[in-house]
């Protein structure tokens, strides 16, 4: 199997981290997003022109999470991406709210920090900073809840849940992400980061 990544990419690195945990390889395709030429390559196999993108023979995936369900269901006996109707779908709702709230979250402050300027869109502005902080303490809320009792956001052990949620979190100091003062939120993180699957991700 063949992913389109690249290292910037948080969402990439959600199915890298998926794929070092199954212990399961795939053929890297570099995407450098500041060439035209790899836009244009990656338009092909994504009419969105994002990443990642998972090709399997003549089939083609995107969407990260969907991929990484799709990862986790091609091994047998995995533990990442549970079986059960209840469990899976307590997964399935952290992957989606990662997706929809929290990484879009941060994305915003991301851009506004980093990007931005890289690009040449002028300095951030402050006013969508401050919104973007506002929201994101809301989120970061709900996390440190669910993991005042626990270790990991689902069940006994890591799981797609986990490396959905934590990915965005890699520009938590060039983004000047506000999280530091959840305490639960910021033990979660620092296990994560001891994980192979983080490690080999980067």
């Amino acid at each position: 199997m063949r992913l389109y990544y690249s290292p910037l990419s948080s969402n990439a690195r959600r199915v890298l981290m998926a794929a070092e945990q199954l212990k399961l390889p795939l053929e890297l395709v570099h995407v450098d997003l500041m060439s035209q030429a790899d836009r244009k390559r990656l338009q092909e196999v994504n009419p969105n022109g994002k990443l990642p993108v998972l090709e399997d023979g003549d089939f083609l995936l995107w969407e990260s999470c969907a991929i990484m369900q799709y990862l986790a269901d091609s091994q047998p006996g995995q533990t990442v991406y549970p079986a059960g109707a209840k469990e899976r779908a307590d997964v399935n709702r952290w992957m989606f709210w990662a997706c929809q709230h929290f990484a879009s979250t941060i994305g915003l402050l991301t851009f506004e920090r980093i990007w931005k300027g890289m690009i040449g869109q002028g300095a951030p502005d402050p006013v969508v900073e401050a919104n973007a902080e506002r929201v994101l303490h809301g989120l970061a809320a709900v996390l440190e809840g669910q993991l005042a009792q626990r270790q990991w956001l689902v069940g006994d052990s890591v799981s797609l849940a986990d490396f959905a949620v934590a990915p965005p979190m890699m520009y938590m100091e060039k983004a000047r992400l506000p999280l530091e003062g959840y305490s639960n939120l910021m033990s979660w993180f620092k296990r994560l980061q001891e994980m192979d699957a983080w490690k080999q991700s980067a």
